[in-house]
């Protein structure tokens, strides 16, 4: 991979996320909107004006009856529970491999929002990198077997979504599914499995569970599980003032939201909204938080091009290359 300095290109999404580092104030007058999937083809126009409706307006949107089997969704994340249950010696011979974006990593991930580290561990999973990171059979029975699964259960969800951006935004309807390309060594969507840890009196306080950012990537998928709440997002327009919105999770509802690469693709047309995940307050859950992220972000040589030339054009490559350098110890 081509090594780059922060500066080879000018990442005004940095310069965004430092300003969001404050506590900000709450508001329950915003709408993230529930956009049905079911019969897609027969419904096609009907969704694709639903979510290009929702995504420009909040840049957040939910997915319901999306075609991913409750039960599947359910044992992902038991398998990823399993995973992170692991002794730390044990994970820690699959390490983050940056470059790469594979592997585990704890406490690594630094916000340029908040300076400090996410109270969290995560383990990427970017196909085409994985041979010497999965966990063993004896370590961990069937966890590669059931992750592989669920990748490719997320995958054409989020085809589906970004063939109906691509026909709005006046692309052909497969120019985001051939951007992220499975097939191809290329390829660098990646599933995260994600774990906040518990709540820790003896933790400094002004830590988050993840600070305020946008994602790299094209489009989110992110599922969580019931009770375990923290997620909140800030449409850019309010940005200034900081008025976040909690997103109650739900076990058969997909969250997602459109990342940075989209927008720069969008001319700014979709929005690549902040979103944290803030400490449960006292008379909350207090103990561990769990949740998987599906990025689609496209295909390592696929150059991502404003169509009206507002941003320079960056290969897929390039642009995640310095998001992830930004956010995490050059150690890793």
């Amino acid at each position: 991979m081509t090594t780059l300095t922060a500066s080879t290109y000018t990442l005004t999404e940095l310069d965004k996320e430092a300003c969001m580092g404050g506590q900000g104030s709450e508001t329950h007058a915003r709408e993230v909107r529930r956009i049905d999937l079911s019969d897609f083809e027969a419904r096609r126009t009907q969704i694709t004006e639903a979510l290009w409706a929702a995504a420009t307006d909040v840049g957040f949107f939910q997915l319901v009856n999306h075609g991913i089997d409750l039960a599947q969704v359910q044992g992902a994340f038991e398998m990823a529970q399993r995973f992170f249950a692991l002794p730390d010696g044990v994970k820690a011979q699959y390490p983050l491999q940056r470059a790469l974006n594979s592997g585990w990593e704890s406490k690594a991930q630094a916000r340029p929002s908040t300076g400090t580290h996410d109270q969290k561990e995560s383990y990427q999973i970017t196909l085409p990198h994985m041979a010497p990171l999965w966990p063993t059979e004896d370590e961990l029975p069937a966890f590669r077997a059931v992750m592989l699964a669920f990748e490719a259960q997320c995958w054409p969800v989020g085809m589906r979504v970004l063939s109906c951006f691509a026909e709005k935004l006046g692309f052909a309807r497969d120019f985001f599914t051939r951007a992220h390309d499975p097939s191809r060594p290329a390829y660098q969507s990646t599933l995260r499995l994600l774990h906040y840890f518990p709540s820790d009196p003896s933790v400094p306080s002004g830590l988050w569970r993840a600070g305020a950012h946008t994602d790299f990537d094209c489009l989110t998928l992110l599922f969580q599980r019931a009770g375990q709440g923290g997620l909140q997002l800030c449409p850019g327009k309010e940005m200034d003032g900081q008025e976040w919105t909690s997103i109650e999770p739900a076990d058969d509802i997909i969250t997602c939201n459109i990342g940075d690469m989209l927008m720069r693709w969008s001319d700014d047309q979709l929005p690549s909204n902040f979103h944290r995940v803030r400490n449960p307050q006292p008379h909350e859950y207090q103990g561990s938080r769990y949740s998987l992220a599906f990025f689609c972000q496209a295909n390592r040589d696929v150059m991502i091009e404003s169509p009206s030339g507002k941003y320079a054009p960056i290969s897929a490559e390039d642009y995640l290359h310095q998001r992830v350098a930004a956010n995490f110890q050059a150690t890793m």
